[in-house]
């Protein structure tokens, strides 16, 4: 994660959301937790360390661009 604007209880949003609604991250362990920054009592995503890194290798790879019509 890069800039934070906002840390609470361990969850990180990005300063990048400019204070909107986005994803809030924390790491627990060997986990990574993400959850939605407008339900945060709703469901929590979690992934392995090697999940995480496997999923932002293919952010970075553009592997999730969402095509042009």
């Amino acid at each position: 994660m890069a800039e934070h604007d906002e840390v609470a209880d361990g969850w990180y949003k990005s300063s990048a959301s400019g204070g909107g609604e986005c994803v809030e991250a924390r790491i627990v362990g060997e986990y990574v937790h993400l959850r939605d920054s407008k339900n945060r009592p709703g469901p929590v995503l979690t992934f392995t360390h090697q999940e995480w890194r496997a999923f932002l290798a293919g952010v970075r790879l553009g592997e999730f661009e969402v095509p042009n019509d």
